[in-house]
């Protein structure tokens, strides 16, 4: 087992506390901490202990990526680690995004490279379907809700202007596109005021809060058309291709594909590209967007993602429960979460995880086993 030290992202929704408190830092820290990046995507890789110091997980694998990764991952994805595992720290509500599937990620990336006159949408030729497990009460944005329970939601608000939208939605799951349509292309002198005029008229705490945050973007009112979740700790919220998100509050594990391709749809200051949007957003109704976990031993739970990327195991231990050993393969990454636990493999000696602290096991490395009193959290490839 390496000791693995992340990078921690400072972007402005960012909390100022959460990281720091865990860590055991003086808090607020100077400036928002949004991110604890873990993992080897050269956007910011980690770094491992080594003989002679620290070294870029990114330059480990580099240098020997059958021993890191192992053949079967190797083979799949190349000489890269697949997947990047996130500590979130979210004190105001992130863009509404969506992420493309592997082929249009692949074809979109392809033609951006070769026509430099075209929008600069995607960073690199990869999906990023992704999983959010909540270590606090957690709100986010996931997924459309019916269209019947949104165009109720907006005839409440008895305005004309939104009548267009309304009617949309009235249609059903077809409608949807036009829908989201209307809303993100609405003139831009008007925006302001249909947005305060749904402040003005909602009762809803999220448009106001959204509001507050993002005065006059279109995406206050597409958010009304999403499932408005409230995340438990140790629940889970799932994102595939197309699904339209947007974390609001809280703490939690992040897993995905290594990858940074965004499409924003609104609650943002950068630049949204509602064609490209439009084509990349699955019109369909989620109708749970809590996806259910699967126990795999006493204290030990996963959830069964359609993605070869990663897979994630949560592991809770306490006074009285034996050490668990872990069927995950391949490079793993083990990240504390709460209360002090000590991974180990066959023959090492064992890393002790304090709240946000990792370690990481190649896939040379044995099977892991993690003892003590907490709850611990280990990103892996499935086999």
């Amino acid at each position: 087992m390496h000791r693995l030290t992340g990078v921690i992202r400072p972007y402005a929704w960012g909390s100022r506390t959460i990281i720091a408190e865990l860590q055991g830092r003086p808090a607020p820290s100077d400036a928002p901490e949004a991110e604890l990046w873990l993992g080897a995507h050269p956007g910011d890789p980690s770094t491992v202990s080594g003989p002679d110091g620290p070294i870029s997980l990114a330059t480990v694998i580099e240098e020997d990526p059958k021993a890191q990764l192992g053949s079967p991952a190797l083979d799949a994805f190349g000489p890269r680690l697949p997947y990047l595992m996130k500590l979130l720290a979210a004190e105001a509500p992130l863009s509404l995004q969506a992420h493309p599937d592997a082929d249009y990620a692949r074809r979109a990336f392809a033609a951006q490279e070769a026509d430099p006159s075209l929008p600069r949408n995607y960073t690199d030729a990869y999906h990023k379907p992704e999983m959010l497990v909540a270590i606090t009460p957690f709100e986010a944005l996931c997924g459309f809700r019916s269209p019947d329970v949104s165009a109720t939601a907006l005839a409440a608000l008895d305005l004309a202007e939104l009548a267009p939208v309304v009617a949309a939605l009235r249609a059903g799951v077809s409608g949807l596109h036009e829908a989201v349509r209307l809303l993100l292309t609405w003139p831009e002198p008007d925006r302001a005021s249909l947005v305060e005029s749904v402040v003005a008229r909602s009762d809803s705490a999220l448009v106001h809060t959204l509001a507050s945050h993002y005065p006059g973007d279109p995406g206050v009112l597409v958010a009304l058309l999403l499932n408005h979740v409230r995340l438990a700790p140790g629940e889970a919220i799932w994102m595939p291709a197309g699904n339209m998100h947007a974390y609001l509050r809280g703490a939690g594990v992040e897993i995905m594909a290594a990858s940074d391709n965004v499409l924003r749809g609104g609650l943002t200051p950068k630049r949204v590209d509602v064609d490209e949007l439009l084509r990349v957003l699955r019109f369909e109704v989620l109708e749970d967007p809590i996806f259910p976990a699967t126990p795999v031993a006493p204290g030990v739970t996963t959830w069964r993602v359609p993605v070869g990327e990663f897979e994630l195991y949560r592991v809770e231990l306490g006074p009285g429960r034996p050490p668990v050993t872990l069927p995950a393969t391949g490079p793993r990454i083990a990240l504390g979460v709460e209360g002090d636990t000590f991974v180990a493999e066959p023959h090492g000696t064992p890393a002790e995880l304090t709240p946000a602290t990792a370690a990481y096991a190649s896939a040379e490395t044995g099977a892991l086993t993690l003892a003590g009193t907490g709850v611990a959290f280990v990103a892996a490839v499935p086999s």
